[in-house]
Formats: structure tokens, sequence, C-alpha cells
């Protein structure tokens, strides 16, 4: 359950992108219930035009694998405000890609829209930040993968590390400026579009989260808001995994063996 922030949000410039995924659409859901002004950003036009009419929100249609998808999005976010309040750089690809077998144009692929595209939406909203003097919040979606790779995952792993030095990069640069810096490593939450797997995977999944569960809407969603809430005031370039202790450490349920 996301607590209510009784007005806190109300009337904030939230922008979001890879909306239209499941943990982006969850948190565009959260936004708008504690009354946030949203501008939604995704690759995929008609189920982006779906959210943004059924909450009310502003829909943005880019690619943000390519510096000119990007200068589109920060387009719109200029026509619409002088500045957001608020960027959740949720967007991401994660393939399987081991290191050994990937070859350069990939690995230019997935960093442009899991480093760069973030990197340059930062950029500038922490620009007009500055300008207008809002003291605002910029989220990264990280993942545990930044802390624990895989044997196929090496490059998607590498690129989630970066984000997570990017966060805290910014946060050093923006602190004066009152601006906070996070980034929120979600669980494991099948139904993703990243995560259409067989039961019997997800289930080996479950087994190996210490709470016994896969992440819900209200998780990843609620880590947000809480450091972009006044609550989190004294927060900034940490990153904050909800994914019920996966990236504690190895473990094994009770019963199993070792």
């Amino acid at each position: 359950m996301i607590p209510d922030y009784r007005g806190e949000f109300t009337g904030k410039r939230v922008v979001i992108t890879g909306a239209a995924g499941l943990i982006g659409t969850w948190t565009a859901e959260a936004f708008h219930d504690q009354g946030a002004e949203l501008l939604l950003s995704d690759n995929r036009r008609e189920p982006l035009q779906e959210l943004a009419g059924r909450l009310g929100a502003h829909a943005a249609v880019a690619d943000l694998d390519t510096g000119a998808g990007v200068d589109g999005l920060i387009a719109a976010i200029d026509e619409r405000w002088d500045t957001a309040d608020i960027l959740v750089n949720n967007a991401g690809v994660y393939p399987r890609t081991p290191v050994a077998t990937t070859d350069r144009a990939t690995v230019e692929a997935i960093f442009a829209i899991n480093v760069l595209a973030p990197y340059q939406l930062a950029r500038h909203v922490i620009a007009t930040m500055t300008r207008t003097g809002t003291p605002g919040c910029i989220v990264n979606l990280s993942s545990g993968a930044a802390k624990r790779p895989t044997r196929t995952g090496g490059v998607y792993s590498a690129s989630k590390a970066a984000l997570e030095m990017l966060t805290r990069s910014l946060a050093l640069e923006t602190g004066e400026a009152g601006i906070r810096v996070n980034s929120v490593g979600p669980g494991f939450a099948p139904g993703s579009e990243v995560s259409e797997l067989p039961e019997e995977h997800v289930a080996k999944m479950r087994r190996a989260i210490p709470l016994g569960r896969t992440s819900g809407p209200g998780d990843a969603p609620s880590a947000i808001l809480w450091l972009c809430s006044s609550a989190a005031s004294f927060v900034t370039g940490t990153t904050l995994d909800v994914d019920g202790g996966r990236t504690a450490g190895d473990f094994t349920p009770s019963g199993d063996k070792p």
C-alpha cells in the first residue's frame, strides 16, 4: 500500500519514461493518485496513449535509444513546463547479452537507453531546475544486476552499474542547488515485458527471494514516491533496493539443501 502524502505531490510536474511498462504504469498511477501532473513517455504509442487518457496525463511518444529521440522528449517537456519537479528515468532494456558474445553495436544500443538517455534527460532537467530555483528530485531505475551480475547478462549489469554511479555523481553535483538524485532497484515482477517467463522459472525466482514473494504494484512506486517526498529530504546519492532481500546475499529457503 502506498502512503497518503496528504497533498505533497498535488500539482507537482512529473516526467516518467518507459511509462507503458509494468513498473512505469504502477508509478504513473501512484503519482496520479497523489494529485501530480504527469508527462508520460514511451516508444509504444497505443499503450502509452491509453494510459495517458486514463490518467488525464500528457503523452510524448519517444524512442530514447537515440539522441534525437531524447531531444524530442526534452522539447515536449519544455513546451509544457518551464521545468519538471520530478524526473523518473524508468525506460530501459534487458537483453540477455553475455559480454563475450555481444557485439559493439549491441553494447552501444543498451548503453544508449540505459545510461545515455537518463544522463541526457537529467542534465536538461537539472539545468531547468537550477534556472528556476526548483529543488526537484530525480529517480533512476536501476537493478539488482548492478551488484549481482548474471552469466548471461553482463552488458546489462554493466549498464546498470554505470547508472548507479551516474546517480551518485549527479547527487554530488546538484546538492548545493537543493536537487536530490537517487536510484531504486526494483525486485522481480512477473508480468512485465521483460519477464514473460514460464511459471517454473517464476517459482524458482520466488524461492530465491528471502521475503518469499515477487514485486507488486505498491513496492517500487512506494520507494520512488518516498524518495521524492519531504520524508526523504536528507537522502541523495543512494540506491534503494526494493527486492525482498534478493541482493542482500545468497539465500536458500529453510528445508532446501544449502
